[in-house]
């Protein structure tokens, strides 16, 4: 199951479909990682999921910049700095990891951290863009 919301669209197919499969992914990495079973058979999907998101946010926060840039977005900067800091938690952990193990209490902080983080941040910071967008009569 996933934690996506119809609720949470912003009004621009790309970033809706991104966010959609952002919200997908994380909730199969959370329900792997709070599963029964041995830490080492779940270790596998865990990396992969790291991994992937260490890649599709980069991919993600450029396409949302973008957006905010085409459509301009007062609130670009702020939002632009959000998501490197946002960036910088992913590489940090991802850092640590390497350098320690994949710990499994660290690893669910860190599913916990990123879901609230997505659920915040796309309830709330990009329904801001949605909002501007739609006062500009605009459907991307």
């Amino acid at each position: 199951m996933s934690m996506w919301k119809e609720h949470y669209r912003v009004g621009s197919d790309l970033i809706d479909t991104q966010h959609q499969e952002l919200f997908k992914r994380v909730s199969r990495f959370i329900r792997v990682v709070q599963s029964e079973g041995p830490w080492e058979e779940r270790l596998e999907q865990v990396k992969e999921t790291l991994v992937f998101m260490q890649h599709y946010v980069i991919i993600h926060f450029a396409d949302e910049e973008n957006l905010q840039k085409e459509i301009g977005y007062p609130e670009l900067a702020r939002h632009t700095k959000i998501h490197e800091d946002f960036k910088a938690e992913i590489q940090e952990f991802a850092q640590t990891v390497e350098r320690e193990g994949f710990d499994e209490e660290k690893v669910q902080e860190f599913s916990a951290k990123v879901m609230t983080w997505l659920i915040m941040h796309v309830g709330r910071e990009d329904q801001k863009i949605g909002e501007f967008l739609r006062s500009r009569g605009g459907h991307k």
